[in-house]
């Protein structure tokens, strides 16, 4: 690989595979704050240019964690389809981006190449790809996953509903909750974020929320986002559990942060399998976010796009139910503005879809980052058009709980009747049943919560 250009009568060099994949991003708040990003536009062009000339074979023989020292690293590369692989490994990163936007390249096309593509591989061709690009790309796939029901058709936009409660209090998480099914939000989870990480508060909230959903006949899923090992400790004292969460990073290391290895997954995987109440095949919900490994100190000198991939590398390995990036959640320090929101929370779908998850985005931001409810909104919409799985609707766009802003249920709503989007086909169904959905809109009726009082 080429590590120095010209570049307008100046002479650009880098220092390595790692060094070209951090300063060819978009400008990264995060990037600067670790050290690593460009000085300058045009250091980013220069980048930008050598990377379009690596080759796939490159990337993959030059790891920037070795497998031997991370184990995020020995999932991404025992999970590679060798076949595939061979067949693209002589590619450039210029190649595989025009390939993957290419007109005759459909989505089976490219969930078979993703199969032969490395994390790293996949960050690099987003570096070179325009927002539109990343919006044309993800478009094109189309990934279905089940449960107790299933999500990710074309021409739907599922929904997380958020009903959290800064006391974990069941009647206002219910109070929520209804207000939330009421504008048709719920048919990718019914997920909740508990204040108290124990196994009793855990046990109560997957308890109520099954008993809302088997009282109204909801075809959904339910799931409390405690640490995993909590989760687990519930299910093995009889709570009843769809899926199990949990955050991921992109090292090893950072992993440890979060209480978490590769082992402690795999048995977890084995348990909800065993224990679990959904009779679907998929049964995981991650959650990742660009920036939680700088945040940890557990980077490694690695951009976060290219971190933010090795996620996805991981997560595929247990076939998730669902998967979403908390674009603006961490702060300004990483993403320092809707700009920044914006071009990651896009990159983040592409990259989860070409990695084959059924990927969604929380599209928030905190109220010290540049940016307001109008952009995410925008961004809301942006990621509709490109075929995202889901997003996620808190009460009147704020997190209680969280301190953190969001899409609303009925800002989703909004964005499902603007782009003639459906629920998931059940739950589209059930909302018919209940009155609150006709000819592919919501009825007069929507949005009162009362119609779901015992």
């Amino acid at each position: 690989m080429k590590l120095q250009t010209m570049l307008r009568g100046r002479s650009y060099a880098f220092r390595g595979l790692k060094d070209v994949l951090a300063k060819a991003n978009e400008e990264r708040s995060g990037d600067r704050l670790a050290g690593i990003a460009a000085g300058d536009m045009t250091e980013r062009v220069a980048a930008k240019l050598l990377l379009a000339d690596c080759t796939l074979s490159h990337i993959r023989e030059n790891p920037l964690l070795p497998p031997g020292e991370d184990e995020v690293s020995r999932v991404i590369e025992e999970g590679l389809d060798q076949e595939m692989y061979a067949a693209v490994r002589g590619w450039t990163v210029a190649e595989l981006r025009e390939y993957i936007l290419a007109a005759g390249t459909g989505g089976s096309d490219l969930l078979r190449l993703g199969r032969g593509l490395t994390s790293e591989m996949i960050a690099a061709v987003c570096k070179l790809m325009s927002n539109l690009d990343l919006i044309q790309a993800a478009a094109k796939l189309e990934i279905v996953t089940t449960c107790r029901t299933s999500i990710g058709y074309r021409g739907t936009l599922a929904s997380r509903a958020q009903p959290n409660h800064p006391a974990d209090h069941i009647p206002g998480v219910k109070a929520s909750l209804f207000e939330a099914l009421a504008y048709g939000i719920g048919d990718a989870v019914i997920g909740i974020n508990p204040v108290g990480d124990t196994t009793e508060t855990v046990k109560s909230l997957l308890h109520a929320t099954r008993e809302v959903i088997e009282h109204w006949r909801i075809p959904a899923q339910n799931c409390v986002l405690g640490h995993v090992t909590t989760q687990m400790r519930a299910v093995e004292e009889g709570a009843p559990a769809d899926l199990l969460f949990q955050s991921l990073a992109g090292t090893e290391e950072a992993n440890l942060g979060f209480g978490i290895d590769l082992a402690l997954l795999l048995e977890a995987d084995a348990l909800i399998r065993e224990r679990g109440t959904a009779p679907g095949k998929n049964r995981w919900y991650f959650e990742t976010g660009q920036g939680s490994e700088l945040s940890s100190g557990a980077h490694g000198g690695i951009d976060q796009v290219t971190l933010e991939a090795r996620c996805y590398g991981l997560a595929r390995r247990f076939q998730p139910f669902i998967v979403n990036t908390v674009v603006g959640f961490i702060g300004p320090e990483y993403l320092y503005d809707s700009k920044q929101v914006t071009r990651a929370g896009l990159e983040d779908h592409f990259m989860g879809k070409l990695h084959g998850l059924p990927m969604g985005v929380d599209v928030c931001y905190t109220n010290h980052m540049k940016a307001d409810q109008n952009d995410m909104e925008a961004l809301g919409v942006l990621l509709a058009a490109a075929g995202v799985n889901f997003v996620i609707g808190v009460p009147m766009g704020d997190d209680c709980m969280l301190n953190y802003q969001s899409l609303s249920y009925h800002d989703i709503a909004a964005i499902r009747e603007t782009l003639a989007l459906r629920p998931a086909p059940e739950f589209a169904a059930w909302l018919e049943e209940r009155g609150l959905y006709s000819n592919g809109r919501l009825t007069a009726a929507a949005g009162d919560p009362r119609i779901f009082l015992y």
